[in-house]
Formats: C-alpha cells, sequence, structure tokens
C-alpha cells in the first residue's frame, strides 16, 4: 500500500509540471506569471468566493504571493478592487471586462490539460474519476 502514496505523490508533482508547462506560451504573450493566472482562473472558476484571502486559504497560495498578484492584475486593469459595504476591511475582487477574454483563453488550456489527463479513461470513466475525486476531495481533513 504504501506505494500508493509513492505514486499519489508523484502524480501531483508530474500533473503540476505538466500544468504549468502549458500556460508557459500564454505568460509569454500576456507578461503574467503563474500566481497571476492562478488568481484569474480561481476567481473565474469559483464565483462565491472572491477575496485574496479566499485564494490562499482555498487555492493554498501564500498572502504574499496572492497580494503581489492581485496588485500586478489590478494595475493591468484585469481585476477591480470593490470595498465590502458592510465591511469595509473585506474587499472583493473581480475580473474585469479588458481580463475576460484573457481569462477565456485560460479556461480553455484548463480544459486541454482535463482533456489530457482523461483521455485513457472511457466517458463513463471519465464521469467516475470526477464524481470520485469530488467525493474524496469534499470529505478529506485538509
Amino acid at each position: 500500500m504504501s506505494s500508493f502514496y509513492t505514486r499519489l505523490l508523484q502524480f501531483a508533482q508530474q500533473f503540476q509540471k505538466f500544468y504549468t508547462r502549458q500556460f508557459s506560451p500564454m505568460m509569454e504573450q500576456s507578461g503574467l506569471t503563474m500566481c497571476e493566472i492562478d488568481v484569474l482562473l480561481f476567481l473565474a472558476n469559483n464565483p462565491p468566493y472572491d477575496t485574496a484571502r479566499d485564494i490562499t486559504l482555498l487555492r493554498g497560495l501564500s498572502k504574499s504571493q496572492v497580494s503581489q498578484a492581485v496588485d500586478d492584475l489590478v494595475a493591468e486593469g484585469l481585476l477591480l478592487r470593490t470595498p465590502d459595504q458592510k465591511d469595509r476591511r473585506v474587499v472583493h475582487l473581480s475580473i474585469t471586462a479588458s481580463g475576460a477574454p484573457l481569462v477565456q483563453r485560460c479556461q480553455a488550456i484548463q480544459e486541454q490539460c482535463s482533456q489530457r489527463l482523461l483521455s485513457g479513461l472511457t466517458p463513463e470513466e471519465q464521469s467516475q474519476f470526477r464524481s470520485l475525486l469530488n467525493t474524496v476531495l469534499n470529505t478529506s481533513i485538509l
């Protein structure tokens, strides 16, 4: 059973490298860092979670990384900061109209990564894999 853990960790590392490599052309074209792309994609893919704190907690990026990425994305006109009307300590983040096309291209890259990851599975197996992964992630202690 211990080889299972080794293989699981190996998969996580290999997938992270593969995933980042797929965004290399986008990073070169846009001048964005992978962290900035991660912030944009997190906000696009998780609409209820729209603060830097949410990104830090749920995406696992450090506060300093998220803070720098948000500052840079705001400066580039890709993100907008909106103070919360009830709690001024909370700042909501949203993708601007000029950032939306870039995010759509990044989401297409994500979809290609997903297709490649699951390409060896039948449609039924892909559905089972997604369902099982959601179950494991929803019940995990992480």
